[in-house]
């Protein structure tokens, strides 16, 4: 800032204005909508020397000596480089095309504009090849369009590249005692990517104004990161790991002192020029201490987590009521085996929950609240990516907000959530949840680039997205974000998703299904744990407390269970014993009495939107595991036989299949196609009364002939041969009904 003070500048954010003195005593104003503030007015005033006068700092003349490495635009086709961008199809893949979407007069204009655009840099050219993407825009934060390619059918028959991505962990073993900082970005990093000629007729694209390919590297290909990360570690190999880091398009240098960082920044400069590749001045950082880069705060005192990464939980409010508490336990409690004497800190916040104690926020809670965020937020819970074996990223959305959690291994790496913005409260339950996911992979892409995501979602219909044949404005933009993952979303309610589902709804209450390891935990707190309200108390084959409570209460009224039991203790019968928590066990599983108890819980494990009917024997071994009663595998198999539902749906129950099979789909177009009659229509003029539809099975091409009915075979078949012959050739075979013209010498 000393150069700032050094020309007495003075910034006004509120009228736009920016003024300073200039070496001759004469003031040099800039105000908003009346100067263009660019680098050539600039110039005029020696700003570069009169940085160098003011500050003894590298970095203008390092600047002013590369400029042409940060162009305002990238100035034509690369050059050929040791890396082009190829496509390898799947074995069997056919080219594809999409039909064009439709667009309105504003962005045909624009379409137009940005075609012609691309066609004077050489970026594209005009194709005749069969493969044709759609295209659409998506509109960017300053209200400008922005082109997208939905290459999304071209990325499912696209072998996936494998080139490894560097572990970010390892990246950052490597910076030793560094304390000077730069980061330099590429602009539009793809389009500097020649792409192979063979695979050109692959990038084409369809719009209202023609037929295209791209000769560069388009966004949207799923093989993209991978190919750019290749081209950049080749072209500083001899540098990596000795003052440079590469991540992508993201470039960071270090070094051990200003002089060394001078020479090292003027390398990379330097190599950037020698191979053509050019940056973005706007978004690189010169000569700092500390630097954000990853996900991480990169200084000369090491490594420390972005604050970002771990706000979520470390902001989280103050509870107000026993609703909140549970809340925010429910969270804590899934870590809890991460967390040192965790029983002991939560203690007193788990007593505080209890029906009989009165609710009143004292600094001996707020120290356990404090300890148990600070817990959470600490090694081991947040523990560094190991960068292989994938993640499992967890999101969830409410009408409150969106939350996240990234876990590697059973390691959490990392929580986050927001609030609902005033737009979003708009949305749809679909789109809030895709909402959800978007906004954890933008946030963490620097892990899951490259990386096999597995994301779980408690909204079912996600699973569609990749498939779904309408989709609005804002699907599009983020889909065309989606395909540069490789991910899997999956359909997971409950379990997978508690602490996503905290995190978007805190601080209110949310529903908690335990695991049945951590429900024994919780109950032995003193935690009550709440279900979602559904038909049935027991979901998903896991005991709930107000279940346990009232199998206890009916074991004292049972005379058999304890005329088993007074014969346990009297060393007459072995098996039964007295649990701890007053109830009666065979081994570790409950007793459960006779009567409308047993039938409550096989309904629940029967009919429960968890359990999906399943037989006989797999329901008894299901609940086997959690409870015991005289003769219960004869009764499950009976309640079973009963269920009126699987006696309508059940296989064995079902008509056995008929001799009908579908059809071979054809291996070309007209080798077999379909005919059929459409007949009792009204007489043209000359004299037809009749259609003979012919359809080819593979590309559904149809055909439709007009003739009088009547007419013989022989008509029939000088027509087929003039008409369909001639130009799609003779067929293998066709297929019709059994009318009479058909069943002839046709």
């Amino acid at each position: 800032m000393d150069w700032l003070t050094a020309i007495l500048a003075n910034i006004d954010c509120g009228q736009g204005k920016v003024s300073f003195q200039l070496p001759d005593g004469e003031s040099c104003e800039f105000v908003r909508d009346q100067n263009e503030f660019n680098a050539e007015e600039l110039e005029k005033f020696e700003l570069p020397v009169l940085l160098q006068g003011v500050a003894e700092q590298p970095f203008p003349r390092i600047v002013e000596e590369f400029k042409d490495v940060f162009p305002e635009e990238l100035p034509g086709l690369p050059p050929d480089r040791v890396v082009e961008f190829s496509i390898d199809l799947i074995p069997g893949a056919a080219p594809i095309t999409k039909k064009i979407y439709p667009m309105n007069k504003e962005e045909l204009a624009e379409l137009n504009k940005q075609i012609k655009e691309l066609l004077s840099k050489g970026f594209i050219q005009p194709s005749a090849s069969p493969w044709g993407a759609p295209v659409l825009f998506v509109k960017k934060k300053d209200g400008t369009l922005r082109l997208v390619i939905d290459y999304r059918a071209l990325n499912e028959v696209t072998i996936k590249n494998k080139y490894p991505l560097p572990r970010i962990d390892q990246l950052f073993d490597q910076l030793g005692e560094a304390r000077v900082f730069s980061k330099i970005d590429l602009r539009s990093g793809y389009h500097q990517v020649k792409v192979k000629k063979e695979d050109i007729p692959k990038t084409a694209f369809r719009t209202r104004y023609g037929h295209y390919e791209f000769l560069v590297m388009p966004f949207g290909l799923t093989n993209a990161p991978a190919i750019f990360m290749d081209l950049m570690n080749r072209v500083f190999y001899q540098y990596l790991d000795k003052f440079v880091i590469m991540f992508i398009d993201d470039i960071l240098i270090y070094s051990k002192s200003e002089e060394e960082h001078e020479k090292h920044l003027r390398i990379v400069l330097q190599t950037l020029r020698e191979k053509k590749l050019y940056a973005k001045l706007s978004k690189c950082e010169f000569w700092l201490d500390q630097i954000p880069f990853l996900g991480h705060i990169v200084s000369g005192e090491g490594i420390s987590v972005d604050p970002k990464k771990v706000e979520a939980v470390k902001s989280w409010p103050t509870p107000k009521s026993v609703a909140e508490i549970r809340s925010f336990l429910g969270l804590a409690g899934y870590y809890r085996r991460f967390v040192e004497n965790f029983s002991r800190i939560v203690e007193p916040l788990t007593r505080l929950t209890r029906k009989e104690e009165k609710f009143n926020w004292t600094e001996k809670y707020q120290a356990a609240f404090d300890e148990l965020k600070k817990r959470l937020i600490s090694a081991p819970i947040l523990a560094l990516p190991s960068g292989s074996g994938g993640y499992e990223l967890y999101s969830d959305a409410s009408g409150k907000g969106l939350g996240c959690v990234l876990m590697q291994h059973g390691r959490v790496i990392a929580y986050a959530s927001r609030q609902l913005k005033t737009h979003e409260r708009n949305y749809p339950t679909h789109d809030l949840e895709l909402a959800a996911v978007v906004f954890a992979l933008k946030l963490w892409r620097h892990y899951l680039y490259g990386e096999r995501i597995k994301i779980y979602t408690d909204h079912k219909s996600l699973k569609y997205v990749f498939t779904q044949k309408e989709i609005n404005m804002r699907q599009r933009r983020w889909l065309e974000l989606l395909k540069d993952f490789d991910m899997e979303l999956t359909y997971h309610p409950g379990k997978a998703n508690k602490v996503a589902d905290a995190l978007s709804r805190r601080p209110e209450a949310f529903f908690l299904n335990t695991p049945k390891e951590i429900l024994e935990d919780l109950r032995k707190m003193g935690i009550e744990v709440i279900c979602p309200i559904i038909e049935g108390i027991w979901q998903n084959l896991q005991v709930q407390s107000s279940l346990i409570d009232r199998i206890k209460e009916a074991q004292q009224s049972d005379p058999k269970l304890q005329k088993i039991w007074k014969q346990t203790e009297a060393g007459l019968q072995t098996g039964i014993r007295k649990h701890p928590d007053g109830s009666l066990r065979f081994g570790d599983r409950l007793c459960v009495s006779s009567g409308d108890l047993r039938t409550k819980v096989m309904t629940e494990a029967h009919n429960s939107q968890y359990s999906i009917h399943p037989g006989s024997t797999k329901m008894y071994k299901d609940l086997r595991q959690t409870f015991w009663w005289h003769g219960m595998k004869r009764e499950v198999a009976r309640f079973v036989s009963r269920c009126l539902v699987c006696q309508q749906v059940k296989a064995e129950h079902q008509r056995t299949a008929g001799f009908l099979q579908p059809l071979s789909i054809p291996e070309w177009k007209w080798e077999h196609p379909t005919i059929d009659f459409v007949t009792g229509l009204p007489r043209t003029q000359r004299g037809n009364n009749a259609i003979w539809v012919i359809v080819d099975r593979l590309t559904k091409s149809a055909r439709f002939l007009p003739f009088r009915v009547g007419q013989s075979t022989e008509v029939l078949a000088e027509m087929y041969m003039k008409q369909i012959v001639s130009q799609h050739g003779v067929p293998v075979s066709i297929v019709s009904d059994r009318d009479t013209r058909f069943t002839s010498h046709f």
